[in-house]
């Protein structure tokens, strides 16, 4: 039977919709979650947003689109499970980066695991991340306690400081770097003396802390704060006189912080960090294009955003999108199974445990004679391997994994 001129117009006319919906491009969604008003605001915030940013703007995606969206979790891990959900259910987000509060990516990582989601924090310190909360479907990027704990701690034992007292924050962050740390101070034959515990977010004044910290006699003050709480206890512990009797160790801590204390007060504190924008010509070929966009040039944690999300990018124009999309511990393996080299790390890797590695650097905060500006805040004291500056996988410490 043939069919009449009319129906063969709407035939015809159909078709052409239906070979454009077919060519639709796949959108590839990264989610970028962390504290936006809050006391680590600096420490990632909108500059790690703009990182992220970057790195896509600087891969030259073919064959798929990116969106980049941002959400404030208020440090609140219940926050950040809603709004998981909310992304992955309704938004079609596909990966889960930066995250800050260890209490909140402990809880994003369970839920990651059950959407088969990717989870990348970056500044989210607690090595816990890569142990007993390790997960297929999570990666640990930039540093973590241990690293913190060893290339810091560590250092100031051998040269002297052996006696310590914490003041730390009364969440999961805060217990693994100051349990972190001593380990390196004991294991180095020195001796933790005491330790005072505050409530977070909540507190600001910490005066009370630093006079029985001052009354131990120890040598080392250990914070175990970061973003608005370490910059508030060093300011503090000049106020009081406490740093012309104890040596500051930030056992966290970022350029943003050191900015906001200002050097005069944060001359001579040594501090660990795997990224600086002043170390290399590629840090600062980084700097230099990221510059103009930021009002807070990126530390550590900022640049792990620009690192990790064009690492992932890469693993899913190797992949496919759709099948990075439909497997987020797939799209994990294959992330570990590619070497990474960016401008802001250099060439490294990711490990079984989901550990990235990268060297790490040890550094002094300038005197203001030696500062050249406002940024210009670190030299460069020692540099530890990235195959020695992470936690072995000798450990044992991820269950997932067997060494």
């Amino acid at each position: 039977m043939r069919l009449a001129r009319r129906s063969l117009l709407a035939t015809a006319a159909v078709l052409p919709i239906r070979r454009s919906r077919a060519q639709v491009r796949p959108v590839v969604r990264i989610g970028v979650m962390n504290d936006m008003s809050g006391p680590y605001r600096d420490v990632n915030g909108p500059t790690g947003v703009i990182c992220a940013k970057q790195a896509v703007q600087e891969f030259a995606a073919g064959a798929f689109d990116v969106d980049v969206l941002s959400a404030d979790h208020q440090n609140k891990p219940d926050v950040a499970v809603s709004l998981a959900r909310e992304w992955f259910d309704q938004r079609g987000v596909d990966i889960i980066i930066d995250v800050a509060a260890t209490s909140c990516a402990l809880a994003l990582a369970s839920i990651c695991r059950e959407k088969n989601k990717v989870l990348i924090p970056t500044s989210t310190a607690s090595s816990d991340i890569t142990g007993k909360a390790c997960t297929p479907n999570s990666i640990h990027w930039v540093f973590d306690t241990y690293m913190e704990a060893k290339s810091t701690g560590g250092a100031m034992v051998k040269a002297g400081g052996d006696t310590w007292y914490f003041i730390t924050p009364n969440y999961a962050f805060g217990e693994a770097i100051q349990r972190d740390t001593t380990r390196f101070v004991e294991a180095g034959g020195g001796k933790v003396l005491g330790a005072q515990i505050y409530p977070f977010p909540e507190t600001t004044d910490y005066s009370a802390f630093l006079v029985k910290a001052q009354a131990s006699g120890a040598k080392i003050l250990g914070i175990c704060g970061a973003g608005a709480d370490l910059i508030n206890i060093v300011k503090q512990a000049h106020e009081f006189g406490l740093s012309r009797k104890m040596s500051l160790a930030a056992l966290v801590a970022y350029t943003t912080d050191i900015r906001s204390i200002g050097i005069e007060l944060a001359a001579g504190t040594r501090l660990s960090e795997t990224y600086y924008w002043d170390l290399n010509e590629r840090t600062r070929s980084f700097q230099k294009r990221i510059q103009p966009k930021v009002a807070l040039w990126p530390n550590m944690a900022q640049a792990g955003d620009y690192s990790c999300t064009l690492h992932y990018l890469k693993t899913v124009a190797d992949m496919g999108p759709a099948a990075a999309k439909a497997d987020g511990a797939a799209t994990v393996a294959r992330m570990k199974a590619m070497p990474t080299d960016d401008d802001c790390f250099g060439p490294g890797r990711i490990r079984e445990d989901g550990r990235k590695i990268h060297p790490v650097y040890l550094f002094e905060v300038k005197q203001p004679s030696e500062s050249k500006g406002e940024w210009d805040l670190y030299k460069l004291l020692g540099t530890t391997p990235a195959d020695e500056a992470f936690r072995p996988l000798s450990d044992n410490a991820c269950p997932m994994v067997k060494a």
